[in-house]
C-alpha cells in the first residue's frame, strides 16, 4: 500500500509531530511505502505563540520526512495537491488540529483525490477550537467536505464532525506516547529537573493556555494551602505560556503560592518528558473543555495517575477512582480529589491500574483502524 502522510513533523516539535513520525513507522513496518510530508512553514511567526516552532535535534534515523508545504502559500497548496494526484497514493492521511490549516489542506486534498485513485483521510483531534475565530466554521466546512474519511479520538469530536460531514468516521482512541521511553527512577529524575526529592509533587504539563484551567488549580492549591494540607508538597508547572503569563503571576501572588508553586515555563523537550512524569506522584488537567489530550496519554505511559475535569472526552480515557479521580472544572471539587488522592495507598492502586488501562491505547490498534477506514471508503 502507497500512503502518504501529512501533518507536523521534524523539525517541528511537540506531540502532534510524534503522532504522526510514530503512525509513519507503524506502517512502515507493515510493509508500505510511507511518504512522510510536512512543512516548510507551518505558522506565520507573527501568529505562533511559542519562542520557537521547531527543535535543533537531528531528525529520526530512521524516518525519511520531507518538507513541502507552505500554510500560508496557494501556490504552493497547488503544487503540493497536483504533485500528490500524479504520485497516486492509495491514501493520503491528514492531521488536523485547528481550522487555520483548512485552506491549504483543503485545496490540497481536492487536488491530489481527482486522480479518481487516491482517497483522502484524516485522523482529527478537534472539530471547533478551544479558542473561536469567526472563520472556524467556513474554513472547517472547505476542509472537512473534501475528506473522504474520519478517524476520531473523543466522542465529543465525533458528534461535532456530523454537523459538517455525514462521511465514513470510525472511533479510536488516542493511543500513549511510547516513543517518551519508559519510567525512571524517582531521585534520577528529580535530580535532572533540579528537585528536592524529599518533597512530592502534583505536576500540571503541557502548554498554558487558558482553557486547561491553570488558573483554577492555582486557586484549589491555594485553598489546599489554607486548609494547612500542602506541607511537603508542591504543584510543579511545566510548560510553555501560550497567553499572557501575568495573569497567573498575579494570581500565585494572590494565592501566596511563591514558595509553593515550581514553575519551569518553558517547552519540555522530549528527552525530559519522562523525568517529569517519573518525578510526580500524579498529573492534574483542570480543563474547562476538552477533547481528547495527549497528556492523559503521556500519563498513562509512564502509569502516572491523574485527576480530570469530567469535561469533553476526558472522562472516556480516565475511568474514575481507578486510574485516578474524575472532578468538576471547580476549584472546590478540584482540591477535593487532590487531597484524596494522597490518603492512604491511594496512588499505588492507581499506579498498578494505569499498567492495565494503558493496553487499551496502541498505535498498532490506530492504524489498523485507519486501514479499516481506507478499505471502507474504497468500495463506497
Amino acid at each position: 500500500m502507497k500512503i502518504t502522510i501529512l501533518g507536523p513533523a521534524h523539525p517541528y516539535r511537540g506531540g502532534l509531530a510524534s503522532i504522526m513520525e510514530t503512525m509513519a513507522r507503524v506502517f512502515l513496518r507493515r510493509g508500505c511505502e510511507v511518504d512522510l510530508c510536512t512543512f516548510t512553514r507551518q505558522y506565520p511567526s507573527l501568529l505562533f505563540p511559542g519562542k520557537s516552532q521547531t527543535v535543533e535535534t537531528p531528525p529520526p534515523a530512521d524516518l525519511t520526512i520531507r518538507r513541502a508545504v507552505d500554510t500560508i502559500s496557494p501556490l504552493n497548496w497547488r503544487r503540493v495537491g497536483l504533485q500528490l494526484r500524479a504520485a497516486r497514493p492509495d491514501f493520503i492521511l491528514l492531521k488536523y488540529w485547528t481550522p487555520f490549516v483548512a485552506p491549504c489542506f483543503g485545496t490540497i486534498a481536492r487536488l491530489a483525490r481527482r486522480n479518481g485513485h487516491t482517497k483522502v483521510l484524516c485522523q482529527i483531534d478537534n472539530v471547533e477550537p478551544h479558542e473561536s475565530h469567526l472563520i472556524d466554521k467556513p474554513f472547517n466546512r472547505y476542509f472537512l467536505r473534501s475528506v473522504d474519511g474520519f478517524i476520531y479520538m473523543s466522542d465529543e469530536v465525533g458528534r461535532q464532525l456530523r454537523a459538517y460531514t455525514d462521511a465514513p468516521a470510525l472511533f479510536s482512541p488516542h493511543p500513549r506516547f511510547e516513543n517518551f521511553g519508559e519510567r525512571v527512577d524517582r531521585g534520577e529524575a528529580c535530580g535532572r529537573l533540579g528537585l528536592d526529592p524529599g518533597l512530592r509533587y502534583a505536576l500540571f504539563f503541557g502548554l498554558i493556555r487558558d482553557y486547561k484551567g491553570l488558573d483554577l488549580l492555582l486557586r484549589a492549591w491555594g485553598r489546599l494551602r489554607r486548609e494547612g494540607r500542602t506541607a511537603g508538597r508542591r504543584l510543579l508547572v511545566a510548560g510553555e505560556f501560550y497567553t499572557a503569563r501575568e495573569p497567573y503571576m498575579r494570581l500565585i501572588e494572590e494565592q501566596e503560592l511563591r514558595g509553593e508553586v515550581v514553575l519551569h515555563d518553558r517547552f519540555v523537550p522530549d528527552a525530559a518528558v519522562r523525568d517529569y512524569f517519573s518525578a510526580a506522584d500524579f498529573v492534574v488537567l483542570p480543563y474547562r473543555s476538552a477533547t481528547q489530550s495527549g497528556v492523559t496519554q503521556i500519563a498513562y505511559q509512564f502509569a502516572t495517575p491523574m485527576i480530570v475535569t469530567d469535561v469533553g472526552g476526558l472522562k472516556e480515557i480516565v475511568p474514575d477512582g481507578r486510574a485516578g479521580y474524575l472532578c468538576r472544572p471547580e476549584e472546590a471539587s478540584i482540591a477535593d480529589a487532590i487531597g484524596r488522592i494522597w490518603q492512604g495507598d491511594r496512588l499505588a492502586r492507581f499506579h498498578e491500574a494505569c499498567l492495565v488501562e494503558r493496553e487499551r491505547f496502541s498505535w498498532e490498534e490506530m492504524c489498523s483502524r485507519i486501514t479499516e477506514l481506507y478499505d471502507r471508503v474504497k468500495e463506497a
